[in-house]
């Protein structure tokens, strides 16, 4: 099954770690994800930009309006993700607590849905 582990960052805990502790971090993490591939588990990861560099899309009423950023404030934002193949979510958050990102925000993990069961749901 798979899970996306998606990895919330807070800038403050960041800035807190000692000098070179961040850089140590995701060399490993990027040794890491490398032994995952090649493993077959990790089937995809990507870095996000900073949210200030987002834009949000919202309709409400027939109109749509696009704004500056994210839509909401929060402490946490989303910095990246990584889409994993596990047997269950026991294993899925044994493999998400390899990631050093706890540490300096949280992980969250979720399932993916089969997206071929979804449309089989709705006849699509």
């Amino acid at each position: 099954m798979k899970y996306l582990v998606m990895i919330y960052n807070d800038d403050q805990l960041i800035e807190a770690l000692p000098d070179g502790e961040y850089a140590t971090m995701m060399r490993g993490c990027l040794s890491h994800a490398d032994e995952m591939r090649e493993q077959g588990v990790l089937l995809d990861s990507q870095m996000l930009a900073p949210p200030a560099e987002s834009k949000s899309v919202r309709t409400r009423a027939g109109r749509t309006t696009f704004l500056d950023g994210p839509f909401a404030e929060a402490k946490e934002y989303l910095g990246g993700f990584n889409l994993i193949e596990a047997a269950d979510m026991d294993e899925a958050l044994r493999i998400a607590q390899e990631f050093p990102w706890s540490r300096t925000g949280r992980i969250e993990v979720r399932p993916v849905l089969d997206f071929e069961n979804v449309r089989k749901h709705f006849d699509a």
